[in-house]
Formats: structure tokens, sequence, C-alpha cells
């Protein structure tokens, strides 16, 4: 029996230009995040499943993690974010730590959910949190981070927008409609699918009878929350000018408690949120441990591919391999081993091809892995010690001692 091709369902195979890009886009969060003072930090992608169960999401804990039993009879589930994991962290050694921390990674997650645009069922996040200060401070802070990456990618303010909104203000809206408190997550969960359903009046009537139009009144006024404009001026000051007040924002977690927001894209072919976050200064009391304040968001790398190709941001390959040595027969591969480890000691990256095909066939090999300098190897170079390296985009061509090889390379490169 033939064993298929295909990856499991939901998962991606990284050739290497896709790796390129994958790479790109995790490098670019650790440099971003380490420029304004975070730490990387790891964990492990399994975790005891009651992790999950108090604070994730129900959606999440009860269709789309992958869990199972181990060998120790132990319920394992592997990852579905990094919120509750890092929470753990912090407070399994709450009393070593200093705070405030600024903490980021960019740990791979798995969700068994409905594949579509922007979503798998493998991913990688960039988690960012800031443990330790519970003022406006920290939620501008987290923000302008969030701001702050995505002009790294290239975007400018008219390609995205942030949202805000704040858990507190339905706490407020829930209380004024006299909302139990059973009935207020099924509401959240509801306004979370708001933009995905066509009946969403209805569905709210269904869960709140005759209350439904003094809840829709309430949020629709709650734009004005004073809780809302304090962050949105502070941003403004700090030159994030693209952030607007949404009360239709909710964030399907259970543990937020405070500010929330979301970055959505604003290409009307990829109009959608990309990632999102906010305040959550509970989590940690479900480890029996003291209240920590912590705001922080989730960046995955699937909806920033998607917005950095809907925006023409995605970076152009550049092979890993500075050159490629062509050996024309196989009395000449000695002498370009030689030559390959002279210019390896130099940092140098080179690939040898010992196919001894024509020069030509060679040299089309080498343009097509974008390899961007080839030299020929055969009788004549290892008589006279002299190469002619070719830089293939210009097609420019230069004999050279091998001595001098790299510093022309390099050169050539800056």
């Amino acid at each position: 029996m033939k064993l298929s091709t295909d990856s499991y369902k939901g998962v991606r195979d990284f050739y290497p230009r896709d790796k390129f890009v994958h790479d790109y886009i995790l490098n670019t969060w650790a440099h971003t995040c380490e420029s304004v003072g975070y730490e990387p930090y790891a964990a492990s992608i399994l975790e005891p499943a009651e992790l999950y169960k108090s604070k994730t999401s129900d959606e999440i804990v009860n269709e789309q993690t992958y869990t199972f039993e181990d060998r120790g009879g132990r319920e394992v589930t592997l990852r579905p974010e990094m919120t509750p994991t890092v929470a753990r962290m912090v407070a399994r050694q709450q009393r070593e730590l200093g705070f405030p921390l600024r903490w980021y990674s960019t740990p791979n997650c798995f969700r068994y959910e409905r594949m579509q645009r922007g979503r798998l069922r493998e991913f990688w996040q960039l988690n960012a949190d800031l443990f330790g200060l519970s003022g406006i401070e920290a939620d501008t802070e987290i923000i302008m981070l969030a701001h702050s990456l995505m002009k790294t990618f290239g975007a400018t303010d008219a390609d995205f927008e942030i949202r805000l909104n704040d858990r507190r203000v339905f706490d407020h809206i829930f209380d004024e409609a006299d909302i139990d408190a059973g009935t207020r997550k099924s509401v959240i969960s509801l306004l979370d699918r708001r933009t995905k359903i066509d009946n969403f009046e209805s569905e709210l009537a269904a869960l709140t009878g005759d209350k439904a139009t003094i809840l829709l009144n309430l949020f629709n006024s709650a734009a004005s929350n004073v809780l809302l404009e304090d962050v949105r001026e502070s941003l403004i000051k700090r030159g994030v000018e693209n952030v607007v007040i949404d009360t239709s924002i909710t964030r399907g977690f259970d543990y937020y408690t405070g500010m929330i927001f979301e970055v959505f894209d604003t290409a009307p072919e990829n109009n959608r949120s990309l990632f999102g976050g906010g305040r959550y200064d509970n989590l940690l009391e479900v480890f029996g441990v003291e209240k920590v304040s912590a705001v922080g968001f989730g960046m995955g790398d699937v909806t920033i591919k998607d917005f950095l190709e809907t925006h023409d941001l995605l970076p152009e390959y550049v092979s890993p391999t500075d050159i490629m040595l062509c050996v024309l027969d196989e009395s000449a591969s000695s002498f370009a081993d030689s030559v390959a480890q002279t210019l390896r000691e130099q940092d140098m990256n080179v690939a040898v091809n010992y196919s001894y095909k024509k020069a030509g066939n060679q040299i089309k090999m080498a343009d097509k892995k974008s390899i961007p300098f080839v030299a020929c190897i055969g009788k004549q170079e290892m008589e006279s010690n002299l190469l002619t390296v070719k830089h293939l985009s210009s097609g420019e061509q230069k004999e050279l001692p091998v001595e001098a090889v790299a510093d022309h390379i390099f050169t050539q490169e800056i």
C-alpha cells in the first residue's frame, strides 16, 4: 500500500521558501519585543488538561483541544494557547521573580477547528505579556507594542485599525439590565460571534427575553465610556492614532477582566481581525497564589502572513548559501573541497555541486535555488588557483585568487 504524501489536515510543511517567510515572521516578533525590553521564555507543548478547563473558552476546551490520556492515565492537552501556561509559570515562581515582568514567546499551538482563511489546526503565535502593573500605562504599552510590530512588518496606519473595548463596560451593562451570571457568559459568547451570524438580535432575545432591547441600547451607548476614552487618549498622545472604540469587541476567553483590543486589517479583500488581547488580572488566582495584574496579546503567524500577502509586504527570498561551486569533472572534486573549506573558514556558506553536469546546467540549478554567486571548477582552475566568480542577477564576473573570493562576495552583498 502506498502512503499518502499529504500532511495531516490543518498543518503545514515548510519547504525552504516557506521556511524563509516563517522565520522572517518569528524573527521580527523576537527582535521587536526585545527592542522594548521583553524577555523570551518557553515551555512544553504538553500541559495537564485541567489547566484549560477553568478559564479558557468552553468552545476551545470542549470542541477544539487535542486531548488524550497518557500511559500513566493522566489527561494531557496539546496547548491551544499560551496564556494559561505563562500564568502557571509565573505563579510557580512568584516569590522569586522581580516584577514587573515583560515576557514573550513564539510557541506553536494546536486547535481542532474548522479550517478557513487565517485559521489552521497548527499555528505559531507570538505571546507578549506584562505582569505586575495595573495602571493605564501597562494597557497603553502593550497596545503600543502591537502597533510597533505592525509597523515593523512594513504596514502603514492606514493598513490596520486598533479597536478598543473593556470587559468592565459589559459588567456595568449587565448590572444595569439585571442579567444573571449564567446568562452573562452566554451573551459574551454570542457577542464574540456577532459578525459571523445573521440573526444576532433574535438570538440575543432568545437568551435575554424582553431585556434584549435594553441591552442593545446600552451596548450602542457604551462607546463614550471613560474607561475606553482614557486608553485611547493615552495612545494618541504617544503617536498611535489609528485606534477606535468598538463595543462589539469581546474576546472570547473567560479570563479577561478589563481592557481588550483587536487589530483589524482595513483592506477590503482581507477585512478581518488579525489578533488581539487584553487585561487578565485574576488568572493567577486559580493557582492559589497572590493576585498579579497582567495584560498581553497573541499574534498568530497564519493571519499575519495573510496580511503581509494582502499588502504586498512579504520579503523576497534570500538563499542562505553565498556561492555554489560547480565541479566540472571528478578529477577536480578534491580541489573543490579544499576551496569550499577555505571559504567556509571565512564565514561563507558554500554549496558544492558534484553532479559533474555541463557548466550551464549547474549554473541554472544555482539560479533556481536563488544562490547569488557561482564559480566553476575544472582542470584550469586547479592549475591556476584562480576562480571566475559570477554574480547571477547582474551577470558580472571576475577572476580572483581563491583567497580573495570571500572579500569580493561580501563587498558585493553590502
